[in-house]
């Protein structure tokens, strides 16, 4: 027996015509770094977007699910790039602008993007890529930027402005199977080359309706998010496609990333809400630190991308802002659980859940996978491979222009769930709380000890502004921990103390023996940290690793 609804389909287009008219009054606001930052309604936005639309179809041939790449930060002609391509039928191709060259080469060729959107400021990056950009037909650039670096390429140049002007306003969309491609994105290649996953607008609008959801960020159009996590990674946590279903005002920072324009923007424009990494929040914290400004108005701030360390969190309950961990992955789209504790609790008895992972929310499942492939207990003390499943999970990579997807082994199960790569328990009421990645686990004779648990440990000591552990080769126990910290300016720390510092948060034998003081903390493009640089330092001599 079939019900007897009508099969709509989920798409793109319909959450930017919601948007544009229902919501049509809320503002997306772009920091310019001049006195008045560039503001947009979702109406305009919209008209925009089908005005580009019509410009990619008429001018640039953009006639089916031909790939559309973006080199670009978070601004208003970013997200109306964002509706107007997946929505008129092709595919939208985020490009990650933090990836070495020969990455965003390999990435380009192997989805065979056929135009690129880019703004002025990162032409000097990809000014020297096009003579390697074989499947580029045009170039579109957006806003100030020296365009003399693009003579001579191959591919047909195009001012965005101009291509735009005097299209219609109007663009009729087409009626799209939910199931096709919308959007692309790359996993940042920390293995192997990057692997291409590849959104549904149907997953897309699933993932959209549980990012609103109170369990999830839960916002209206009361609240303006401040959308710092890059729209390249991950579709900036689907932050642009739930605001317009909402009508959730976006403050996007473009290029100004750096702690003081981010403290001004929230002074001036005054956001209820941020989404970010935690090496993010960690510079804004020393920043307001040392010239104080109002963050009153941000009430809530979803992080992820990392654990925060609990001492991060604290430091902002005392300003008034509440960090809510989020946990996900380029394959999750990204969204697999936050942490809002049960109702009813004090502030003591939230603490142990607000330093979890999160719940999973209604869509996705998740399963704890033990050494021998057995199904472990949700009992918060059975430690596995965490997989999961659910209608915005991948479940298989993109395989290349004409190529067949894939399925690696080593990221999927043989009954279709996608293995995280993260170790971790869940407990009996379904929080997910991640000890470390399979890879960074430390095993020390027979046992594991969690990197992330003596990192957290040791960035609360007061003198501490970041510290890395890694697993390091040992004689007697196979593997030990190599406990490498950045230290604050006139700090008098010394190895001694952060040993003994540190043995009062962990059991004795997993204090490391080995330390190193860095300048900084190897990073990946998406701000996580980098332990395989760190690994390969130690292998190679470059630290200056004091034995205790």
């Amino acid at each position: 027996m079939l019900s007897t609804m009508q099969d709509v389909p989920l798409t793109v287009s319909r959450i930017l015509q919601h948007g544009m008219t229902i919501h049509g009054k809320s503002q997306i606001t772009t920091w310019t770094g001049e006195a008045e930052p560039q503001r947009r309604s979702f109406a305009e936005v919209g008209e925009r977007a089908s005005r580009l639309a019509n410009a990619l179809r008429d001018e640039l041939g953009i006639d089916g699910d031909q790939r559309v790449a973006t080199l670009m930060w978070n601004n208003a002609e970013h997200v109306e790039a964002y509706f107007a391509i997946p929505s008129m039928g092709a595919v939208l191709h985020t490009l990650n602008l933090r990836l070495p060259a020969e990455q965003l080469v390999w990435i380009v060729n192997h989805a065979a993007d056929r135009a690129v959107l880019v703004n002025g400021s990162l032409l000097p990056l990809l000014a020297p890529l096009l003579p390697h950009l074989p499947t580029i037909e045009h170039i579109v650039v957006s806003g100030p930027g020296d365009r003399s670096l693009l003579d001579g390429a191959q591919a047909r140049v195009h001012e965005y402005e101009e291509l735009i002007a005097g299209r219609p306003s109007t663009y009729d969309w087409p009626q799209l199977d939910e199931r096709t491609a919308a959007a692309m994105c790359y996993t940042s290649g920390t293995t192997g080359d990057p692997k291409g996953v590849v959104y549904s607008h149907r997953s897309i609008y699933l993932h959209s309706m549980q990012v609103n959801m109170t369990e999830s960020m839960g916002l209206t159009d009361r609240d303006t998010t401040l959308v710092v996590v890059p729209q390249f990674h991950v579709n900036a946590w689907g932050l642009p496609h739930a605001t317009f279903m909402t009508g959730i005002n976006m403050l996007m920072p473009d290029r100004f990333l750096q702690p003081a324009p981010l403290a001004e923007m929230i002074e001036r424009e005054k956001p209820s809400h941020a989404a970010a990494v935690p090496t993010i929040w960690q510079g804004l914290l020393a920043e307001v630190t040392a010239n104080p400004r109002d963050l009153s108005s941000m009430k809530q701030v979803t992080i992820g991308g990392a654990a925060c360390p609990p001492s991060l969190m604290e430091a902002y309950d005392k300003l008034g802002v509440r960090l809510c961990h989020a946990w996900g992955m380029t394959e999750t789209s990204p969204l697999g659980t936050m942490a809002h504790p049960p109702a009813g609790l004090s502030a003591e008895e939230e603490w142990p859940y607000r330093v979890t992972q999160g719940r999973f929310p209604a869509g996705v499942e998740g399963r704890l996978v033990g050494p021998g492939g057995e199904i472990l207990a949700w009992d918060g003390e059975s430690a596995g491979e965490l997989e999961v499943r659910g209608p915005w999970i991948a479940g298989a990579y993109y395989g290349g222009a004409g190529g067949e997807d894939f399925r690696p082994e080593d990221k999927f199960s043989e009954d279709g769930w996608l293995k995280t790569g993260d170790v971790g328990v869940i407990s009996a009421d379904g929080f997910l709380t991640l000890t470390d990645r399979a890879k960074d686990v430390i095993k020390s004779g027979g046992e594991w000890i969690s990197s992330v648990d003596l990192e957290n440990a040791l960035m609360a000591h007061p003198e501490v502004a970041e510290a890395a552990v890694v697993a390091v080769p040992d004689a007697k126990w196979g593997e030990r921990p190599l406990a490498t910290v950045v230290l604050k300016e006139g700090s008098t720390a010394d190895y001694e103390s952060l040993k003994a510092f540190l043995a009062e948060k962990v059991a004795k034998w997993q204090v490391p023996e080995r330390w190193a003081v860095i300048p900084a903390v190897p990073k990946t493009s998406v701000g996580k940290f980098d332990k395989k640089v760190i690994r390969k330092q130690y292998a190679d001599g470059e630290l200056d690793v004091t034995q205790l």
